[in-house]
Order: structure tokens, then sequence, then C-alpha cells
């Protein structure tokens, strides 16, 4: 008889650098925190990557002027809650606005990622997260359920 997974089952795996890497290039939402008004602030963000530097749309406000020039977190996980795996990346580094004031090549390099925001309004402003450490984890998922329940059967 086959039982049923349990948290016991499922095992937890740390990934590499460059596994990081893989998996956010595989989404374009993602969390970015930052500490604003006296509070930690996690809020959507679309995103990409050039290279190793993650590339954010945005808009002038709070999370523009909590970010400029500090530390902050960006987080990306996929989930599939069927079979209880999935996998999470975590981001924490420096982020920067860029602006005219930057060389041209690394203007253009930003804007070619395409970022795209899907919110609506304007999304002129362009942050870029350059990264200072970057983990990851991955929940195996152990035995599972069998597609029919065996007691469905006479």
């Amino acid at each position: 008889m086959t039982h049923a997974a349990g948290p016991s089952d499922a095992t937890m795996q740390a990934l590499p650098t460059d596994e990081c890497y893989r998996l956010l290039a595989t989404q374009e939402i993602g969390r970015i925190g930052v500490n604003a008004e006296n509070y930690p602030l996690i809020l959507p963000v679309n995103y990409a990557l050039d290279g190793t530097t993650l590339v954010i749309r945005t808009r002038p406000g709070t999370v523009l002027r909590a970010a400029q020039h500090a530390n902050v977190t960006f987080e990306v996980d996929e989930i599939d809650r069927r079979t209880r795996s999935g996998w999470s990346v975590l981001v924490r580094g420096q982020a920067e606005e860029v602006g005219d004031e930057h060389r041209a090549d690394l203007v253009a390099r930003t804007r070619a990622t395409g970022v795209e925001p899907w919110a609506p309004g304007e999304h002129g402003t362009w942050l870029r997260l350059i990264a200072h450490d970057v983990s990851g984890r991955r929940i195996v998922p152990g035995e599972l359920p069998p597609a029919v329940d065996e007691r469905a059967y006479l």
C-alpha cells in the first residue's frame, strides 16, 4: 500500500548560484523588499536580467526613493501546490537608478532587457540591482499519493 506524501517525505535542497540565475531568467515578476517609511515594504515588480544584474522598471515614488543606492532584497519563486514542490531565489544587493549620468552603453543594455511593466501608468524609471549575495532553495516532494485512491475499487 502506498502512503500519502507528508512534510517528512519532502527534502530541501540548497541551489548553487548558477542554478539560481537560470531560474531567475525563467520568470518576469518578482518582489522587491525595501525599508520605507520605517517599515519593510515588499512589492511585486517586473524584471529582467542583464547578465547577473537585475533590471526593474518602476515609477517615481516610495520604492524608488527607498531603493536608491540602498541595500534591498529581491525574491522570485515558483510553487506547485499539487505536488507541494517549488523553488525560491533570494537576491540581496544594492539598487541604483539608471539615468543620463551613466555610460551610454550601460543605459542601452539596461533598456535592451525589454522589461515591460504589467501595472498601468508611467513606469519610465529603470533600476539596476547589483547582487551581493544570491541564494536559493528547492523543495522536492517525497512519495506522492496514487493517482486514483485505492479505496475507489471494490
